[in-house]
């Protein structure tokens, strides 16, 4: 057990030359007190060097209930309110106080010297601060062996705010006792009651989440060191980054690992870091094993992963560290929600005889909201109506509309059936159902085309364009190819396919592929068109838009290097996360992207394992690893009318 040495002079030779009015001239006052919590087992007066009105006094650390001796012509100032300087290189303070005359002035001077070491405060006025506070110094220095002290010291570069701090402290491996934190200033030292083990190295983290008390500024960097109590220092590391929207203060948990049947995010770590403002990370000090690695966004600061409120990265692989120096880089991370709710029917509402509106609790899959997932069931005569149609409500993901046919008795009582609800996270809810009114009012709200991609004298790309129609109310139509017209001005007619996105957007796909700068024109006879009621308008709809040529296109092509199977290449733009490219190299392992919108974009690869076609971010129970990814670290600029080739990507 590492403890804290005695300085100076020993207990017993404090004990046989301590100060008291009997045995000491000029001592003539002696009591004794207790200070706020701070270092001091005991401290004396040593009548062995008492010349010239000086007192020597010496002192151990120790736990909260600490107790200070004085004289009223002698003071020893408490070692919170001293200089860094002389504390580490000598407990022992010599203090003059000739000056100090009676006890009344000297008890006065004592409490005005407290109350300034107690409510030390930065300067007001001026500018407005926007630097982080950051560490200058440390105790003990990084990379110390042998290091038997029972406390550790930190001076920050301005005054920082102390719960924040407190929050901010992680010690790996972790501590198990309450942590005793003083602090003079700048200056905080943190003690452990119980000591260090021995032969062990430790590792303290400083957290970003440390903020100035003037503008509340977070540090930009967490802040680490690692010492030993033994002779060896272990010096393996991991590293890597950590993405993700709200991946600021993420949390990095590191598990010796020992089986895939151990649910280590039930337990505290054994080792953990905090990401920087970069969001990258670094665990140092490992000892030799081998490690289960997670991300969490730790909401409560408890070291330990709630599913309901943390955010979480899963690791592609277990790393394995056994030599003395091992390390490894780049174990990356996507952070995620994990929803572990299943989907609910939260409500059916019948608006006419035709039309029903559903609400989810969430967004689901594209299967969920297929017309024959649905059934109606009639309680009073026993007998199950068809849903004809289904469309989706294009202000809300969660509402979509349910289209039937069939006459319903406004007597009788009625439920929805859900055969499957599953949402994007794969939990299912099956055979949900929900109770609803039936209606009598009729649909007489004729079909109408309310909105087309692309709009009137509107664009597209002639390689690949993207024509949609898009109606209010489900199209109980069979035959509406033969409605639908697409030529060219000079009256050349298009060839072409339809087919429904849902029961109330059609897409139009030509046959052959259009010219560029070319205007064409799609020509819809909507008396054609009608819903389930029979509701139609008497009107033909024109739809005039042209081709553009694709010079103002940019695009990107280059090789990947790597040894991992179904590798996909991605093309993220840097402003919207919802605008993405992928592509999968040809056999040659060269990637293109082409025909993309000018702008900035990062690029990154993963390995498709599962063969997806979509990147597995993991799972944490029951525990499934994440596929294996790699960002390029600088985003890239593609410049309109330019490609850029030989963009070449290392993957390993």
């Amino acid at each position: 057990m590492a403890t804290r040495t005695e300085k100076m002079i020993s207990k017993e030779t404090v004990k046989k030359f301590k100060c008291n009015p009997e045995l000491v001239e000029g001592c003539n006052y002696f009591s004794q007190f207790k200070l706020r919590p701070s270092h001091f087992d005991f401290a004396q007066c040593n009548n062995m060097i008492l010349e010239k009105n000086e007192c020597h006094f010496d002192f151990e650390l120790s736990g909260e209930k600490s107790v200070f001796y004085k004289c009223k012509r002698f003071l020893r100032l408490p070692k919170v309110c001293l200089g860094r300087g002389l504390l580490r290189n000598d407990s022992s303070i010599w203090f003059n106080s000739t000056m100090i005359v009676g006890k009344f002035y000297f008890l006065s001077a004592f409490l005005l010297f407290l109350i300034g070491c107690a409510n030390q405060l930065p300067p007001g006025g001026g500018e407005v601060d926007t630097i982080p506070p950051e560490i200058i110094f440390s105790y003990p220095e990084n990379g110390t062996t042998n290091f038997s002290d029972d406390y550790i010291e930190f001076e920050f570069s301005e005054y920082v705010d102390k719960r924040s701090f407190k929050d901010a402290i992680f010690i790996s491996p972790a501590i198990d006792e309450q942590l005793e934190i003083n602090w003079s200033g700048t200056s905080v030292e943190i003690g452990f009651p119980n000591g260090l083990k021995d032969s062990l190295t430790y590792v303290v983290t400083i957290g970003t989440d440390v903020v100035d008390v003037n503008n509340k500024n977070r540090m930009a960097n967490s802040f680490s060191f690692s010492f030993a109590t033994g002779d060896k220092i272990d010096m393996r590391t991991i590293d890597g980054k950590v993405y993700g929207k709200d991946a600021e203060g993420t949390l990095i948990f590191a598990y010796k690992y020992y089986d895939d049947t151990t649910k280590y995010l039930a337990k505290k770590p054994d080792y953990l870091s905090q990401i920087g403002k970069d969001g990258t990370y670094k665990l140092s000090g490992l000892a030799e094993s081998v490690y289960r690695v997670f991300a969490v966004k730790d909401e409560f600061r408890d070291l330990l992963y709630q599913a309901d409120q943390d955010l979480i990265g899963i690791p592609s692989k277990e790393i394995s560290l056994t030599n003395t120096d091992s390390s490894y880089s780049g174990l990356n991370f996507f952070l995620m929600k994990v929803d572990t709710v299943k989907p609910r029917l939260l409500g059916t509402v019948m608006t006419d005889q035709n039309h029903l509106v559903i609400t989810l609790s969430e967004e689901c899959d594209s299967t969920t909201y297929l017309a024959e997932n649905f059934q109606i069931i009639d309680s009073t005569s026993n007998r199950v109506y068809p849903i004809d149609f289904s469309y989706h409500n294009k202000s809300k993901k969660e509402e979509f509309v349910l289209v039937h046919k069939s006459k319903l008795n406004t007597e009788n009582d009625y439920f929805l059936l859900a055969k499957e609800l599953r949402d994007l996270e794969g939990n299912i809810y099956i055979n949900e159902i929900s109770s609803f009114v039936a209606s009598d009012k009729p649909d007489t709200s004729a079909l109408k085309l309310v909105k087309t991609e692309p709009g009137r004298n509107g664009s597209t790309d002639f390689k690949n364009p993207k024509i949609l129609l898009f109606f209010d109310d489900a199209i109980d139509s069979k035959d509406i190819k033969s409605a639908i017209e697409f030529a060219d001005t000079s009256k050349n007619k298009i060839g072409f396919n339809i087919s429904f996105v849902d029961d109330a957007t059609l897409s139009i796909i030509p046959e052959i592929e259009l010219k560029p700068d070319k205007d064409y024109e799609i020509n819809i006879d909507l008396n054609y068109f009608s819903d389930a009621a029979g509701n139609k308008v008497d009107s033909i709809f024109i739809l005039k838009f042209q081709t553009i040529t694709g010079v103002e296109f940019t695009g990107i092509s280059g090789k990947v290097t790597t040894s991992k199977n179904n590798v996909i290449v991605v093309l993220q733009d840097s402003k919207d996360v919802k605008k993405f490219f992928t592509t999968v190299p040809d056999n040659t392992l060269t990637y293109t992207f082409e025909r993309i919108d000018a702008g900035t974009y990062s690029i990154w690869i993963y390995s498709d394992k599962d063969s997806s076609g979509t990147f597995d971010k993991g799972y944490p129970e029951p525990f499934r690893y994440s596929e294996e990814f790699y960002f390029i670290p600088d985003t890239i600029k593609l410049r309109p009318r330019w490609s850029v080739t030989d963009f070449n990507i290392v993957f390993e």
